[in-house]
């Protein structure tokens, strides 16, 4: 029980930023996302409704690939887009091929990649 209760507190004591990697690797490398409420959740096999669910895709994830030469203007938008403290959204753009923004609607997304390639960096729209 007491590794639990630590394990919980490192939880608790993450930052945003690690939080989003933490979510990242339990999604890409376990295949465990976020349930709406906030609760962790298996994915199931992969079978016939994943290729339906691709067809009809709702939501993209705005990727950040590259901060480009301006990239103070790019942590700028980051931080208004994401809500994330300074060092945070440096670290992300620093980092490159971070999610800035996952499951959000097209429109949304686009709007972020417009945002973002205005202040000059490289992104994409998965």
């Amino acid at each position: 029980m007491a590794d639990l209760k630590a394990l919980a507190e490192q939880i608790v004591g993450l930052t945003l930023l690690e939080a989003q990697e933490l979510k990242t690797i339990l999604k890409d490398e376990y295949g465990i996302e976020p349930a709406a409420g906030g609760a962790v959740m298996m994915a199931g096999p992969a079978g016939d409704a994943g290729g339906a669910a691709e067809e009809e895709k709702t939501e993209f994830d705005v990727i950040l690939k590259a901060a480009g030469d301006k990239k103070i203007n790019v942590i700028k938008e980051v931080r208004g887009i994401t809500g994330l403290g300074l060092k945070e959204a440096k670290e992300l753009v620093e980092a490159g091929g971070k999610a800035v923004k996952e499951g959000v609607s097209k429109d949304e997304a686009e709007e972020i990649k417009k945002k973002l390639e205005a202040a000059g960096a490289e992104v994409e729209v998965k």
